[in-house]
Formats: C-alpha cells, sequence, structure tokens
C-alpha cells in the first residue's frame, strides 16, 4: 500500500475489491458531482460489473483511495496503448493512463482535490517505466482542467471518444515536479 502524507492527512492506495467496494463505489459514481464519471444511472449491480471486468483485466487496474484510513477517492490506471485511447493517439513507451475521482461529502476539505491528483501522479511516477501520465477529460470538466494544469498536464488536442469529447492531456515526470515545488 503506498501512503502519503501531508497537510490535509494521510493519503493512501488499496486495491479495490470489486464486491466488498461496490456499495460505497455506487454511492460516488451516481452523485450528482459526479456527472463526468458517467454512471450517474448505474445500479449497484452495474458498478460491480463495471469493477469486475477491471479486476480481470492485465492492461486497467482501479485502486481504493484512503484518507486517514477511510475510503475517500478512487483512481484508475490502465495501458492507453490497450485500453481507453486506442488508435485516438499515438503512445509512446512509458506511457500510463489515469482516471481519479473523488467521493463526494459535506464536509469539503481545502486543498484535498489537489492532493489527492498529486498523490495519484506522485503514486504513479514512483514507477520509473512511467514517463508520461494520460488523461482524457471531458473537454466542458474546466474543474478538472484546471486542476490537472496545476499539477504539470499539458492539453495537447480534443479527440473524439465514443461517450464524450475529451481533452486529450499529458503530464511529464519533469512537469509534475515543476508543478509541485513551484
Amino acid at each position: 500500500m503506498s501512503t502519503t502524507t501531508g497537510t490535509v492527512g494521510t493519503l493512501a492506495f488499496r486495491p479495490l475489491d470489486p464486491l466488498r467496494d461496490a456499495e460505497i463505489l455506487h454511492g460516488w459514481v451516481t452523485h450528482p458531482k459526479a456527472a463526468f464519471w458517467m454512471m450517474r444511472d448505474a445500479r449497484l449491480e452495474d458498478v460491480e460489473r463495471a469493477y469486475m471486468e477491471i479486476a480481470a483485466d492485465r492492461h486497467h487496474h482501479a485502486f481504493l483511495g484512503l484518507h486517514d484510513g477511510e475510503p475517500a477517492f478512487l483512481m484508475e490506471q490502465y495501458d492507453p496503448a490497450r485500453r481507453e485511447l486506442v488508435g485516438l493517439y499515438e503512445p509512446r513507451p512509458g506511457d500510463v493512463g489515469m482516471h481519479f475521482l473523488v467521493a463526494p461529502t459535506d464536509r469539503p476539505v481545502h486543498g484535498f482535490t489537489r492532493a489527492v491528483i498529486t498523490a495519484v501522479l506522485r503514486r504513479l511516477f514512483e514507477d520509473p517505466a512511467t514517463e508520461r501520465i494520460v488523461v482524457e477529460p471531458d473537454v466542458r470538466n474546466t474543474a478538472v482542467h484546471a486542476l490537472n494544469a496545476a499539477v504539470g498536464f499539458v492539453p495537447e488536442r480534443e479527440i473524439t471518444k465514443p461517450e464524450k469529447t475529451a481533452l486529450l492531456s499529458f503530464c511529464t515526470r519533469d512537469g509534475f515536479e515543476r508543478a509541485v515545488t513551484a
């Protein structure tokens, strides 16, 4: 389990258990704040099935993020040459795709989402083979574009996926380090 401690508390990751964690994930992905996750109408069984498929896929992994030991966010890591972005860009060796979702809360903590994305990128860059993190958020998700820019992502171009028009963006190890130490 990878752990980081900062001003918002301790953030850690553990592999997601599709059956054990489906109920909590269902509440997160169907919440109005998760509209860009595109699972607003999902049933519990849909969430279980989706994450069982990820668990069975050697090119896609899901992790439950813990804040001071309690479930608080979700991270997905995937191989963009084999999932999500196949045929939509020219992958390079060392590219890693990423999605993340912060759980909805009635008690927001200032700086929490930025701390989460920073911890996510730090975890992904722990692997020396990771050269670049690739994301493809919905073009309308301006809040996540600003957050991505704050941790070193550089937008490349819009791409059309079956479910959305996305802003293809990249973050290099150097770009990340410059952004988080600035």
